[in-house]
């Protein structure tokens, strides 16, 4: 075994859990970003500038397009579910002043909410341990919103209304139905390619989403160029480069496994870097909706 070879095998090793990581810093940098932006003008210019990046990638790596007409059109619908209708909710949810946690938190129900629905739609089986998921996920978030009560003059809940609700809510319809509309339809479609032809769907949404209803005023302070270069780097680069390496080498299943781990991770960082907090019941609540989404994530296999 040559020197470099343990160092290989280590970062081999961290790939999920890096991936995971990035992933979840997403949360936060819309937080970041929303006070010197609205949402649709912040993420057309996230869509525009990664795109300036990939398209010059894919020629680079000589990466291949989608390869008929058919497959553009299946990859722009899953492009305005996936990052369309997902990040614009998360986004306007997180403006409208849902916390990132729970922002994270009940988008990371995707699991729960695709796995019910490709059962009517793909034909699919849900196992004993899958299903008792879905039971512990709605208990879980039911007891997290619970902790968010606070009914009042200004709202239900304790620092939003049901308009930031029904934002995130739109997201984790369009995630769990963009990810169905892909496994049916975009199975073939080359990665890279794939994306580029999603976020091209995505920044026209978000660029007439902008004209139509935002004033498109921009403050381009340090701390709004910072967080927008994260969020292209970071995310939109570094985690899809990074998403890509991990299925050519067969790990997908493990980021997958993984998943589960983005709302304690993003609660911990709004908590240190906002000091969101969840009420306790808030937090039980939290640990049986991941418990409930890790096990329709392992599918038919028992817990050990």
């Amino acid at each position: 075994m040559t020197e470099s070879e343990p160092d290989r095998h280590l970062w081999l090793a961290m790939m999920p859990g890096v991936f995971v990581l990035l992933w979840s810093t997403g949360f936060i940098g819309a937080k970041f970003g929303l006070p010197y932006a609205e949402p649709f003008t912040f993420l057309f210019i996230r869509c525009v500038l990664t795109l300036l990046i990939i398209i010059p990638l894919l020629g680079l790596l000589k990466a291949p397009w989608p390869s008929s007409p058919v497959l553009w059109g299946h990859a722009a619908v899953t492009g305005l579910l996936v990052h369309g209708a997902y990040l614009g909710g998360v986004f306007y949810a997180i403006y409208l002043g849902l916390p990132a946690g729970l922002a994270s938190l009940l988008v990371g129900l995707q699991p729960l909410l695709t796995a019910a629905l490709a059962l009517p739609l793909l034909g699919e089986r849900l196992s004993f341990w899958q299903w008792l998921g879905l039971l512990l996920g709605l208990v879980g978030i039911t007891l997290v919103l619970s902790g968010k009560l606070a009914p009042g003059e200004s709202g239900l809940f304790e620092g939003f209304g049901l308009g930031a609700l029904t934002c995130v809510l739109a997201a984790l319809l369009g995630i769990s139905a963009g990810t169905l509309y892909q496994k049916r339809f975009c199975t073939g479609m080359p990665l890279l390619g794939g994306s580029t032809a999603q976020y091209l769907a995505a920044s026209t949404l978000f660029g007439v989403g902008a004209l139509l209803f935002e004033t498109q005023d921009v403050t381009w302070t340090p701390t709004f160029v910072a967080t927008l270069a994260w969020l292209v780097l970071g995310l939109s680069i570094a985690a899809i480069l990074l998403l890509m390496a991990l299925i050519r080498r067969g790990a997908a299943s493990r980021v997958a496994s993984l998943f589960y781990l983005v709302p304690p991770l993003t609660a911990l960082e709004a908590w240190w870097l906002f000091d969101e907090t969840l009420s306790p019941v808030a937090l039980i609540g939290m640990a049986i909706a991941i418990t409930g989404v890790g096990l329709v994530v392992r599918g038919n296999r028992p817990p050990r």
